[in-house]
């Protein structure tokens, strides 16, 4: 099941807040510490662990298929040991050059540091996908403190592509091409003013549950949502996902069961992008969730996806 956003997680506002948020975005709340390091020096190592992981996963993807994998809330919810390494790689990186923060990784490690800073990883973003030899998955990184998340880096190393926002900041895509500002608001807004339809123009990506009753009442947002969109694609990363709905590739982003390691970079590259990002309340079979869209595009999706 998913849980509600853990302190620190950004997410702009819950649904049914009524209008875009005042004041700067949550990534430019005041409360940090003033010893506290900059964004962008931050910034730094959680790029060096996700293209480092990055790295060791896409090795492991070229000798072949997994030889341990082991299954965690259901059948279909696989960890492999690529998971695992990854992990594993990434907190012996953050460990060894900031001994004093905190740590939550999706795979088990979730250690209490005393520095108030804590990173908070997904390994390996879209696990089924790499095991079954789809190249959809990523390395997600951010540290947060206890107000906000300071930076975040989604990296997909099957594209070369690296997504990453600083708190206050930009967010960027650096990929094959070079590096470019990413603003999925700016990119919606002018489609707007081309004269298409928001809603019935828009393409959503979204993610399903493991659990099968989840599933079945997803089914049911489904089919309200499905005549009323351009499209709906479900790819398997949420990480990616969000980067994507960042970069304009998307124009939303849902899903329910997500969990902080899942979104908390991406969260962060989206909001910077200027979009909305929502939280969705739990209700009967759906439980916790997050949407990303262009402020103009926001309200409507919500308000077909939310279960009320």
């Amino acid at each position: 099941m998913g849980r509600p956003a853990p302190a620190g997680l950004l997410v702009s506002e819950p649904l049914g807040a009524g209008g875009p948020p005042s004041g700067p975005p949550s990534g430019e709340q005041a409360g940090a510490d003033a010893s506290e390091p900059a964004p962008a020096a931050l910034l730094e190592l959680a790029i060096e662990a996700a293209t480092a992981a990055g790295a060791l996963l896409a090795e492991r993807a070229r000798a072949g298929v997994e030889r341990s994998v082991s299954a965690k809330s259901t059948p279909t919810d696989l960890v492999s040991e690529a998971d695992l390494a990854s992990e594993r790689a990434i907190r012996e990186l953050i460990g060894a050059r900031r001994p004093q923060d905190g740590f939550l990784g999706e795979e088990g490690d979730h250690l209490e540091g005393s520095s108030g800073l804590s990173w908070v990883v997904d390994p390996l973003d879209g696990t089924v996908n790499f095991l079954f030899g789809i190249p959809q998955w990523s390395v997600s990184v951010a540290v947060r403190d206890a107000q906000r998340t300071l930076a975040g880096a989604v990296y997909d190393p099957n594209r070369g592509e690296l997504f990453t926002a600083i708190a206050g900041g930009p967010a960027e895509l650096a990929g094959p091409a070079g590096t470019v500002a990413l603003a999925g608001g700016a990119a919606h807004a002018a489609a707007a003013r081309a004269g298409e339809d928001g809603l019935a123009g828009a393409m959503v990506a979204t993610g399903f549950a493991y659990d099968a009753r989840v599933r079945a009442a997803q089914g049911e947002v489904l089919a309200r949502l499905l005549p009323r969109v351009r499209d709906v694609r479900r790819f398997g990363s949420a990480a990616l996902d969000l980067a994507w709905t960042a970069a304009g590739r998307y124009d939303a982003y849902f899903e329910r069961t997500v969990k902080a390691w899942d979104i908390a970079a991406g969260a962060l590259v989206c909001e910077r992008a200027g979009l909305r990002v929502l939280e969705l309340r739990e209700r009967e079979h759906l439980p916790w969730g997050v949407l990303a869209a262009p402020a103009g595009l926001a309200e409507q999706l919500a308000g077909l996806v939310d279960g009320g």
